[in-house]
């Protein structure tokens, strides 16, 4: 065998187990839900920052990797979840949403609220393949700014990266 084809061969072996050579992982980011317990639960501003939560990790998620992001219509989002948090506590049937629009990774969130001084995003990162819980995330936000809520969806978005990057570096 000539030097050029050996060559060739191991390039395209070295390509074929690289990241270079694996798909972008898809990932469905469900709406999160809120779950104030102060004495004046779910304001109007609260509602609309929680809502804020998931397109806002869309794009900080977009920022820190490869990621395709797989949309799931709130339809279906409501649909299965059956009641307040039933999908962020039994993470099989939000792997089997995420089954159903071909994502890989499912990410469901609460954005929990103790205090009208802080609160947090509660994350569930789900594997869709193992229909198991891939990592468990608690970011606290310290007041209710939307500096405060962006800041705290990045650092989120850099957690949730490493732990799918450690994820598919371990499957190899």
């Amino acid at each position: 065998m000539n030097r050029p084809t050996l060559t060739v061969i191991i390039l395209s072996i070295l390509l074929l187990t690289s990241n270079i050579g694996q798909a972008a992982p898809h990932i469905a980011i469900l709406n999160f839900e809120l779950n104030d317990i102060t004495s004046l639960p779910n304001t109007p501003q609260e509602k609309l920052r929680t809502a804020s939560i998931q397109p806002l990790l869309e794009r900080a998620i977009s920022q820190t990797g490869d990621y395709e992001i797989i949309h799931i219509n709130a339809t279906a989002q409501a649909t299965a979840n059956s009641s307040f948090g039933y999908l962020f506590r039994f993470n099989d049937l939000a792997a089997k949403l995420g089954e159903q629009f071909g994502a890989d990774w499912v990410i469901i969130g609460q954005h929990s609220k103790p205090s009208f001084l802080f609160s947090y995003l509660m994350v569930h990162l789900i594997n869709v393949k193992n229909q198991a819980l891939g990592a468990s995330y608690d970011i606290e936000l310290k007041g209710n700014h939307e500096k405060v809520t962006k800041r705290g969806v990045r650092s989120l978005a850099n957690k949730i990266h490493e732990s799918i990057k450690l994820a598919r570096y371990s499957e190899r």
